[in-house]
């Protein structure tokens, strides 16, 4: 099915973006760290929106602004948590959330996937969790507090927003198909967003999560690495929800861990341990259980 592979990509693309992402927020402040990975996305986005040209829709980019907005929300939140140094629980509390909210929300707006399909979104929701465990940093505590399971949960439920805001701007179209106007309209919410915290920082330094310094060297061209991709992943994910219900694409597109824990074993050196092997298999078995023939 077209909406596998194009769910299936964006988990894999979501991951570069992610994986970078995590490597500028090693030298600098989340918050900024996501203002200029927004800002480094546009001329690609600009670009996108010149050569697949469609007819912007007010619905659909005020359904796009606000994903943007959650979606911002949720990075932000993400990254701070992450810095707390529990990444075992703060990275998989966040995928499992951002996973299952849309699957729940579909079910309940009326669709209905097969027992089959089912099954492989059971299957991805419990490859997130297993791929996502990571041991700390190194040099960084692994406390495990209530504002950092809060934390986690909120980015969480500001990815979900994201995916489920995102599809309705389909829905909101003429014919269901919003081109990629949605994707503009969310990034310039989300450096809107980001824009605000950072000028409420100014004031009070202690305001906002992850508030700190600017990429520089290294992290500035990871932070321009993850733009991008985040971006492409977003449009990825949009075209989907076109051709496939949200509690399938949602799981399948969430399977971004499986990149950010891939290039950690070639990039850091990390080692898989046996939770995540298991849990890379059950994304494999996710992927073909939701396109199998009763999918």
């Amino acid at each position: 099915m077209l909406f596998v592979v194009l769910a299936g990509v964006s988990g894999l693309v979501w991951g570069v973006g992610d994986f970078a992402g995590g490597k500028a927020t090693q030298r600098a402040g989340a918050l900024p760290v996501v203002l200029v990975s927004k800002l480094a996305s546009l001329p690609l986005l600009a670009l996108s929106l010149l050569l697949l040209s469609s007819t912007p829709d007010g619905a659909s980019l005020g359904w796009g602004a606000l994903a943007g907005m959650f979606g911002a929300f949720g990075v932000v939140v993400f990254y701070a948590a992450l810095s707390g140094g529990a990444m075992t629980v703060v990275a998989p509390i966040t995928s499992v959330t951002s996973a299952a909210i849309p699957v729940v929300v579909g079910l309940v707006g009326g669709e209905r996937p097969s027992p089959v399909s089912l099954v492989g979104v059971v299957c991805a929701l419990v490859a997130i969790a297993l791929v996502s465990l990571a041991p700390p940093r190194p040099g960084t505590t692994s406390l495990v507090t209530g504002r950092l399971v809060a934390m986690a949960v909120a980015a969480g439920v500001g990815f979900a927003l994201f995916f489920v805001f995102l599809a309705r701007a389909n829905e909101a179209a003429p014919g269901g198909d919003a081109g990629l106007w949605p994707i503009g309209s969310a990034q310039l919410a989300a450096l809107g967003v980001c824009a605000a915290l950072v000028a409420a920082t100014r004031a009070r330094p202690a305001l906002v999560p992850g508030s700190g310094t600017w990429p520089r060297g290294r992290a500035l061209a990871w932070a321009c690495v993850a733009g991008p991709f985040d971006m492409s992943a977003n449009a990825l994910f949009l075209v989907a929800t076109r051709y496939g219900d949200l509690s399938l694409v949602a799981p399948l597109a969430a399977l971004y861990p499986v990149t950010t824990v891939l290039l950690a074993l070639a990039v850091d050196g990390e080692r898989l341990r046996a939770l995540q092997v298991v849990g890379l298999a059950l994304a494999l078995a996710a992927l073909l259980l939701v396109s199998g023939p009763l999918g």
